[in-house]
């Protein structure tokens, strides 16, 4: 019954949810990480960019880290939590999604919360060579959501994967939907919605008779972007099925290794159905985490180490 008990307790200003995700996701600076790009060409001849981080000493443990939507290797929640992985003397793989990495990807699909096909090339390429005896996955919501999925969908998972934390994950991807719908989220619903329909534009150059000026005009709500373009380009029937497909909800109970999800009570992205008290409460692997505080992929923490990034490095210490 991996319900957990949760000492998080930042300073004062930083128990406002809001003030926790700005700060961390426009404020916070994370200086003094290397990162060397690798990049690996997919099966569908398309390609990734990964972002890797070494230690002083060589190693044989790796962590690969997945960022949320619309966002990079070089973000401070990820330069962060490679950071912290780094000085714990761990091998850091960053993954940056397709067409995330500075470049546009090549093919007309993209990434989703839901493309373990492609996690999967990223563990086969990393796993390939007999240099890491242990791996650990870290995902940021949607890369936490991607995560948790890919665990415990019925992939053939290598036994090099020992455990696996996800920060803020949308557990239910309609449910968090809905909340970023909401007013109290207007704000990140425009950034985001700016950042993609960006994209699509550029997508639209390299595919012009697949998406039209008039789709991208249609395009007023984050769901809309999901029916028009998301759900299409990758093989559903629109954005509801496939929040119903990739949400992480429904795969829980077939997780067959640690997997901790520290999801904070005052996340304005998440709703009721994004917090998993039953499936952690009747699993073996599944540990649920849920401070009052910390907002979205926020966690304040001092001397510039957010109290998730601590906590994902004790989690897969004590495994």
């Amino acid at each position: 019954m991996p319900l957990l008990n949760s000492n998080y307790n930042p300073p004062f200003l930083f128990k406002n949810g809001h003030l926790s995700t700005i700060y961390a996701g426009l404020v916070r600076k994370v200086p003094g990480l290397d990162q060397q790009r690798e990049r690996i060409i997919l099966a569908d001849g398309d390609f990734l960019d990964l972002d890797w981080s070494y230690p002083n000493n060589p190693t044989d443990k790796v962590v690969i880290l997945l960022h949320g939507l619309e966002g990079n290797a070089q973000r401070a929640y990820m330069k962060g939590s490679a950071k912290a992985f780094v000085t714990a003397g761990y091998d850091v793989c960053a993954v940056n999604f397709r067409g995330c990495s500075g470049t546009s990807n090549i093919a007309y699909r993209s990434y989703h919360s839901g493309a373990t096909e492609d996690l999967i090339e990223i563990l086969n390429h990393i796993l390939s060579s007999d240099k890491y005896s242990k791996c650990y996955l870290k995902g940021f919501s949607l890369g936490g959501n991607l995560i948790l999925k890919y665990l415990g969908e019925g992939n053939s998972v290598p036994h090099q994967i020992k455990g696996a934390v996800a920060i803020s994950a949308p557990c239910q991807l309609a449910d968090s939907l809905t909340q970023l719908l909401t007013l109290k989220n207007i704000a990140y619903a425009k950034r985001f919605k700016k950042n993609l329909i960006q994209k699509l534009r550029a997508k639209q150059e390299l595919f012009p008779e697949m998406i039209s000026d008039s789709d991208i005009e249609n395009i007023i709500t984050l769901k809309d972007f999901d029916d028009i373009y998301t759900s299409k380009a990758h093989g559903f029937a629109d954005a509801m099925d496939y929040y119903k497909q990739c949400s992480s909800l429904q795969f829980l109970p077939s997780l067959n290794i640690p997997a901790l999800i520290i999801n904070a009570q005052n996340d304005s992205f998440l709703g009721e159905a994004c917090y998993p008290f039953e499936e952690a409460k009747y699993s073996e692997h599944v540990y649920l985490e849920v401070p009052k505080y910390g907002g979205h992929v926020g966690f304040y923490g001092h001397e510039n180490v957010t109290y998730a990034e601590r906590r994902a490095v004790d989690f897969f210490a004590g495994l």
